[in-house]
């Protein structure tokens, strides 16, 4: 391994160019702007594969496709056969009135609705299925009844529900996992993220918040956070497309304790060098950066730059020449340490930068609004340090994730922990299909989908699948209820025609008999939670129906079953 350069101590140099001089000792105080810093070493750039993304940029790939790349189908299988576990053991303990079996198939229309509220916002998820003047919304009716959706949700479940008990029998022991119900998909996820994207040069780690109110150990608080009580995220993302490359989740203490602080741990955690390569440059903010994690990843061929704060161990201590309180903006002082260079800059307030890629001042400039001595104000250039150019322009890795998470976010009210994290995961997964997308048009010179277009085509294509395989029995009872022709008589022997009959003999005498005997349930009253009783069904369809003056379920059912239709 490369050693690290020693640049405290520089030979003196004449005749530089404006004026500049060359300390002869750095280490010792403050210097200004007047003293021109070495460009550092600069490790080679030798990522393990090309940056970008690992597919094969000839081939068309759908939405569907970029999607199932992160919720494969072994996945899928997972967690249609975990949920099915989960729902027969509701059922056996009498939590789940009932519960029938999903299969892929199920879960991927589950998975479209679900993308599908992050488009239109409901207030309340039984809203989607309301057939009111103003909810009337026909995409959620023709993927699946709103009582599916809701069993579904309500068994939904990532491991196995006979290990979780297992597992929590270990709670406060060695062998305890408080991860163990998100494990299965959240290692899928992560397999695909390293797997299908190779990240570029320079890398940003920051926190991410996943917003909860449900009352568990890991929960946090971060009281400078936009979601100030959450389950924390260490997130690894690169600064050019926002891409999520790694992530942990932070259980209330480091999986692996280094004795260096859990900032030390978080991001020695997520670089993984024979995943990456080395030459990468990562930026971090004031809590991660130190001395100790500078040198570190510069042992390992790593540049890093961030902010950092003055009472952090191994900052310089010397007060010679160092910023005035009285200092204008512009005004900087820096001072290097072998391999780490730190730079204070005053602009509206002081910024204080440690860095191990770059030098102290190159010369540029940036724009700001001064006050003239006669009281007005202008746009002056004033110097700025490389460190703050560079960190301005790629610590927003990150950030942009965040955003793009946020504009169509899934996330949903719950109190089980866990779904919290399984809809994390489907942004997650949602937002790197989409960075993919946008590479590969790139690569093409085509114009990208928006992500908003991206999300629909997905919910359109999710909800499609398993539906192009009606068979030809099928397709002939549609076109029958559709062109409904009375005086024909089906194969089995009843009527065509759908027309209103009643639900049992009406030859009784008896009016009370008329108006209440063998009643049946009806079946749209049904799938809303609603339990009405009706004496009317379909003569065709042989499906009870209400025929009341404010509640006409027989002609509103048949307009649902015409409009999920091919």
């Amino acid at each position: 391994m490369r050693d690290i350069v020693d640049n405290s101590v520089f030979v003196a140099s004449t005749g530089t160019s404006g004026g500049k001089r060359r300390a002869t000792e750095l280490l010792g105080e403050w210097h200004d702007i007047s003293v021109e810093d070495v460009e550092p070493h600069q490790f080679p750039f030798c990522p393990q594969r090309t940056p970008g993304v690992q597919l094969d940029v000839l081939k068309e790939y759908s939405p569907l496709e970029l999607f199932q790349l992160f919720f494969s189908k072994e996945a899928i299988t997972v967690l249609s056969n975990n949920t099915n576990n989960n729902g027969q053991r509701k059922k056996l303990q009498g939590t789940q009135k009932q519960w029938i079996d999903v299969d892929s198939k199920d879960m991927l229309h589950y998975l479209s609705i679900v993308i599908y509220q992050g488009l239109i916002r409901p207030h309340s998820i039984r809203d989607l299925w309301r057939t009111d003047r103003l909810h009337n919304l026909p995409f959620p009716v023709s993927v699946m009844p709103g009582y599916r959706y809701e069993a579904i949700n309500a068994c939904l479940h990532m491991s196995d529900p006979a290990a979780d008990i297992l597992n929590d029998q270990l709670r406060g022991q060695a062998g305890y996992d408080g991860l163990f119900r998100v494990k299965p998909l959240q290692d899928q996820i992560l397999t695909a993220c390293r797997a299908f994207y190779h990240p570029h040069q320079n890398l940003a780690i920051d926190e991410r918040m996943v917003a909860t109110k449900a009352q568990h150990r890991m929960k946090q608080y971060m009281k400078d956070k936009p979601t100030k009580w959450g389950f924390k995220l260490f997130i690894l993302a690169d600064s050019k497309t926002g891409y999520t490359c790694d992530f942990n989740i932070y259980q209330g203490k480091a999986l692996t304790p280094s004795g260096n602080g859990l900032s030390y741990d978080a991001v020695m955690n997520l670089i993984r060098v024979p995943y990456l390569g080395t030459g990468y440059n990562i930026y971090v903010d004031n809590f991660y950066t130190s001395a100790v994690l500078f040198r570190q990843l510069y042992q390992i061929h790593y540049g890093a730059c961030g902010t950092i704060r003055e009472n952090r161990i191994g900052f310089p201590r010397t007060e010679v020449n160092a910023l005035p309180k009285c200092a204008v903006r512009g005004d900087m002082r820096w001072i290097r340490d072998g391999a780490l260079l730190y730079v204070k800059w005053r602009d509206t307030r002081d910024v204080t930068m440690c860095s191990s890629i770059h030098k102290a001042y190159s010369g540029r400039t940036t724009q700001r609004c001064l006050k003239n001595p006669d009281g007005t104000w202008s746009r002056q250039a004033i110097s700025v340090p490389e460190p703050v150019l560079q960190y301005n322009r790629y610590m927003g890795g990150v950030d942009l994730s965040d955003a793009l998470i946020k504009y169509y976010s899934v996330s949903q009210k719950t109190s089980r922990w866990y779904r919290k994290l399984f809809l994390h995961f489907v942004d997650i997964a949602v937002v790197n299909s989409f960075i993919i997308h946008k590479e590969l048009a790139k690569e093409k010179q085509h114009n990208p989908l928006t992500q908003k277009k991206f999300r629909e085509a997905l919910c359109m294509q999710l909800a499609d699948v398993g539906k192009d395989g009606s068979t030809e029995r099928e397709e002939d009872e549609e076109v029958a209820t559709a062109a409904p022709q009375p005086q024909e008589v089906a194969v089995e022997g009843r009527p065509q025609g759908c027309f209103p009959v009643a639900v049992t003999d009406v030859s009784s005498s008896d009016a009370r008999h008329k108006a209440s005997k063998g009643r049946r349930l009806c079946v749209l009253c049904l799938s809303r939670k609603v339990h009405n009783k009706t004496i009317y069904k379909c003569r065709s369809c042989d499906v009870p129906l209400c025929m009341v003056a404010d509640r006409i379920c027989f002609t509103e059912w048949h307009d649902l079953q015409r409009s999920q239709a091919p």
